[in-house]
């Protein structure tokens, strides 16, 4: 089952809403943050408004082979095979606080992987927050002690 997030792009009171819910969250969550980071490509697309309203930036964590210079990556797996993720080397400095930003979280392959990136550069994750959780692909449990946020669950 895939969730779609087309139609709430394509209403622009919906998205601000959105918007609005994830940066009141992460305000009361969090007193300081560094960075979003927007995993490709959808965290693309809610991450940078977030990270915006928040006065802070935003770094992306892109599938292998789209960033330029130095880069740390790392493999893991999907539902259908296997994928690597990369973050560029500069991306955050060590002791940094980064939440990860997507459109949903399935079975936790993706996000755990930005998650090692992240660790790999010394930055502290935060949180890793999602619109929309499928419950039943049990991605959360996988992150362990990485707090996960989600707007909506489905079972």
């Amino acid at each position: 089952l895939y969730s779609d997030i087309s139609p709430l792009l394509k209403d622009p009171a919906a998205f601000r809403t959105l918007i609005d819910l994830l940066e009141d969250h992460l305000r009361a969550s969090f007193p300081k943050i560094d960075f979003i980071a927007g995993l490709d490509s959808r965290g693309f697309l809610i991450g940078p408004p977030v990270a915006q309203r928040l006065g802070i930036g935003f770094v992306l964590i892109r599938k292998k082979g789209k960033l330029p210079g130095p880069t740390e990556s790392v493999s893991y797996a999907l539902e259908y095979g296997k994928a690597e993720l990369e973050i560029q080397s500069d991306a955050v400095e060590p002791g940094q606080k980064v939440v990860i930003v997507d459109d949903s979280g399935a079975t936790g392959g993706t996000m755990c992987a930005a998650c090692e990136l992240l660790k790999r550069l010394e930055a502290e994750v935060l949180e890793c927050l999602v619109v929309i959780e499928l419950k039943p692909l049990k991605g959360s449990e996988k992150l362990k002690s990485v707090p996960f946020y989600s707007l909506l669950q489905y079972d």
